[in-house]
C-alpha cells in the first residue's frame, strides 16, 4: 500500500472530521465528544506542520501540532494530536504520518513534542515510542468522559537537532 504525505488543505475537513469521529467513537482517542466545526478545529491547530497521509486519492490519517503555552520560552513546544482511519489502521501509517510530523517540527524549530495519551490506548503510547518519544509519566484520573475517570500518559521526545 503506496501511502503518500502532504499538506493538509481547507478541502480535507470532510475527511478529517470523519477520521476524528471514528477517534472519538473508541471511548479512547479524546475527551471530546463531539466533532467540531472547521473554524473551531482550524483555530485550535497551530497552522504550521498540518498533515495528511493519502492512500490514492483518500485521506486515511492526519497529524496536527497544537501550542502548549502562548508564552514566547515555550514557542518550541508543541503537543502532538494523530488520527488514522478505522479501515486503515495497524498497516504503519500513524509511524508514517508521526515520523513526518517530527521532521517537519525540527524544520520549523519545535524542540519538544509531547502527547498525552488514553492509558488504554496502548497502540498510541507503542507507536509514540517506537518513533522516540519517552513516557514522562501518568496524569491519574485527569479527566471524565461518559461519567468514567481516566489516566493518560504523558509522553515527550526531545529534538536531537534543535
Amino acid at each position: 500500500m503506496e501511502i503518500v504525505v502532504r499538506p493538509l488543505e481547507k478541502e480535507d475537513w470532510t475527511s478529517i472530521s470523519r477520521i476524528y469521529a471514528e477517534g472519538i467513537a473508541t471511548g479512547v482517542a479524546t475527551f471530546e465528544t463531539e466533532v467540531p466545526g472547521w473554524d473551531s478545529w482550524n483555530n485550535k491547530y497551530i497552522d504550521l506542520c498540518r498533515i495528511v497521509a493519502m492512500q490514492k486519492e483518500n485521506v486515511v490519517g492526519f497529524a496536527v501540532l497544537s501550542l502548549v503555552s502562548n508564552r514566547f520560552v515555550y514557542r518550541g513546544v508543541a503537543e502532538v494530536t494523530l488520527y488514522v482511519d478505522k479501515d486503515f489502521r495497524g498497516n504503519g501509517i500513524g509511524e508514517i504520518l508521526l515520523n513526518e510530523l517530527i521532521i517537519e517540527s525540527e524544520a520549523h524549530e519545535f524542540w519538544t513534542l509531547q502527547s498525552s495519551i488514553f492509558s488504554e490506548n496502548e497502540p498510541s503510547i507503542n507507536l509514540h515510542k517506537k518513533c522516540g518519544f519517552r513516557v514522562v509519566g501518568v496524569k491519574e484520573k485527569i479527566g471524565q468522559l461518559n461519567g468514567k475517570w481516566y489516566d493518560n500518559h504523558f509522553l515527550e521526545r526531545r529534538s536531537k537537532i534543535i
